[in-house]
């Protein structure tokens, strides 16, 4: 008979008590925080019933700041102190602001925007983390004590400076991150494609501030990310500012001043949203001396935003190449976002794919629900779940090597968490610290790449050119996040950097990168090539420069050195040109006419190191 070990009363160690961990949709529009109950993930909910808190934020003189419904509410009487959308300026630069944001910015030295309210300057990432210690406040009132870890999503497109900035914002809130998890990848998770046959799920993710496309493959219980694409400045709110236009033209409104630019935003968002279900509906716009009345159709409506729509059908388009998929090798379409509630939305999907999207799920929710289902298998509720969940990152990485060439260590949709390391060597004689300097980009050039963070290996032994070994290793963890170190392998010497640059790419910066890397790939291959044949014939140029200094006069008569002289001269002026060809060739010329030279030097070097040493000397 087995034995029952009874703990005294209070000190048991509870083995069956329950981690609380929840998962948060940081949203553009609205955000969610959801945790799992008896298996089931749930939404949670306010005070009042309602589950999605308005990202809004609204800053009162005394310094107090508001959150949700009640900020949104003052939104058109007190646009400058009441900050919405702030997603799309997270891990942003005072240059990518939008030139109709309807707030005061300011700028300090670290390029980040800050918005100028009457409690002082804020950072997005500050009134981002407003909105999670609400969220934080509510789940911890709903569970009954303090959180053990959170999963917070982000938009497969967001960069790692848009990434950093969210965990930024968490640590402010108080929150310990366990994940970032990509919201294609939460949505996937949330409809249990986990547990269905295996095959390829397409995820279309249209949100208030970012639209991304995912293609996830499910194979033996690895939920793998084979190509993302998408646009982080593409969403709802974009829907609305199209629709506030013609509102504003309507209207006869030339320069609307910000509270009237709100104010008619709001309205825009409201008759959207009313579109969806009906057919046409009455528009009254009062706002001062300006009374103006008409109606908008779903067809007129349907125009206007066509063009938007088909931007996310390029996406779609050039995703599915990425992974080399046709339409029809993919099982199911995801709908997420309250932006795909539009039924001209998910008509164009369906008519893409061939197939009507899954909606079963509130879109508005399905991401949170999916974040909570992974916080509980991080935080250790579910040790016995078998479903490991791999992201991708969106653009490559690489570093600069001589000549300003972008060499790529870890291409762009490799599966994360992923290290990559390459070796490197010096380019000169002696050289004793290395610059590295970590870009971005699909490009070939450095110039034509984003950089990301520069740092300096010191303490290189002085050795010839080419001798010292220098391994770079590159490691994104499961978060998207960057960490780069060099070492030197012959003594250990060793400098990292945690890459977390100020502020990330804009949507058009990553259109264009992604878009570039294929229009001018021709034209990018001859630059590169071209680049190689300088750096070689630099090398060329001065190591044998070099070499005639040290030893011409006394190994070559006047006219053998003259003739060298004169062809790296001939090298040099092609060098300052365009021709690689003929930079190749002069190269070649120069090394043939340098080899009886080289091979005096080596026996004059011998001849050096053997004077004056015995026969049994040189044997041991």
């Amino acid at each position: 008979m087995a034995l029952l070990q009874i703990s005294e009363p209070g000190q048991s160690k509870a083995p069956h008590q329950r981690q609380l961990a929840v998962g948060i949709d940081l949203g553009t529009t609205n955000s969610l925080v959801a945790s799992v109950r008896s298996g089931e993930p749930y939404v949670i909910n306010d005070g009042q019933g309602d589950s999605m808190l308005p990202s809004v934020v609204r800053y009162l003189a005394e310094g107090r700041a508001i959150v949700g419904a009640q900020a949104l509410s003052a939104s058109a009487e007190d646009p400058l102190n009441t900050i919405c959308s702030v997603k799309r300026l997270m891990g942003r630069g005072v240059e990518d602001i939008p030139e109709d944001c309807p707030y005061r910015f300011q700028s300090k030295t670290s390029g980040i925007p800050y918005f100028d309210t009457c409690a002082g300057c804020v950072s997005p990432v500050v009134v981002s983390s407003e909105i999670l210690k609400v969220l934080k406040q509510r789940a911890e009132s709903a569970l009954g004590g303090a959180l053990d870890g959170v999963v917070i999503t982000v938009p497969a497109y967001f960069d790692d400076a848009q990434r950093q900035a969210t965990k930024d914002a968490a640590k402010l809130a108080g929150l310990e991150v366990k994940r970032l998890l990509n919201e294609p990848t939460a949505a996937a998770v949330a409809y249990g494609l986990d547990r269905k046959a295996e095959g390829v799920h397409a995820i279309f993710d249209l949100g208030g501030g970012t639209f991304d496309i995912s293609l996830l493959q499910l194979n033996h219980g690895v939920f793998e990310v084979l190509a993302t694409g998408g646009d982080s400045a593409l969403g709802g709110d974009d829907f609305d500012r199209v629709l506030a236009q013609w509102l504003f033209k309507q209207a006869d409104i030339h320069k609307p001043d910000a509270r009237q630019y709100r104010s008619i935003l709001n309205q825009a968002k409201a008759i959207k949203e009313q579109l969806a279900s009906q057919e046409l509906v009455d528009i009254v716009i009062k706002l001062g001396d300006i009374n103006w009345q008409g109606s908008l159709s779903r067809e007129q409506f349907n125009e206007l935003v066509d063009p938007l729509i088909q931007r996310t059908i390029r996406a779609c388009k050039k995703t599915l190449r990425d992974a080399g998929l046709a339409t029809t090798e993919i099982e199911d379409i995801v709908m997420v976002g309250g932006s795909t509630r539009m039924l001209r939305v998910r008509e164009k999907v369906a008519e893409f794919f061939g197939q009507q999207p899954l909606v079963d799920i509130d879109p508005d929710k399905v991401v949170a629900l999916g974040a909570a289902i992974q916080a509980d298998v991080l935080v250790g509720n579910k040790p016995d779940n078998n479903t490991v969940l791999l992201d991708v990152i969106p653009l490559s990485l690489g570093i600069e090597t001589m000549g300003g060439l972008a060499e790529k260590i870890i291409p762009r949709n490799t599966t994360i968490p992923v290290t990559r390391a390459q070796e490197f060597t010096t380019f000169k004689d002696g050289q004793t610290a290395m610059s590295v300097h970590v870009v971005q980009g699909e490009r070939e050039l450095v110039e034509d790449c984003r950089s990301l963070a520069r740092f300096e290996l010191k303490g290189i032994p002085p050795m010839v050119a080419g001798a010292a070994k220098i391994r770079v290793t590159y490691q994104v963890d499961a978060d998207g996040l960057l960490n780069v170190s060099a070492q030197e392998l012959s003594t250990g010497v060793e400098t990292r950097v945690e890459v977390k640059p100020s502020y990330g790419l804009n949507a058009e910066d990553i259109t264009r990168m992604l878009q570039d890397s294929f229009s001018t790939s021709s034209e990018d291959a001859e630059a590169r090539a071209l680049r190689e044949e300088k750096v070689e014939a630099e090398r060329m140029i001065e190591a044998l420069g070099l070499a005639l200094t040290q030893d011409g006069e006394q190994l070559l008569d006047d006219s053998e050195r003259q003739k060298l002289q004169d062809m790296i001269a001939q090298l040099q002026t092609l060098h300052n040109g365009t021709d690689r060809h003929a930079i190749n060739a002069a190269v070649k010329n120069l090394n043939q006419a340098s080899e009886s030279f080289a091979a005096l030097r080596m026996n004059s070097s011998l001849q050096k190191a053997l004077r004056g040493r015995a026969i049994d000397e040189i044997d041991q």
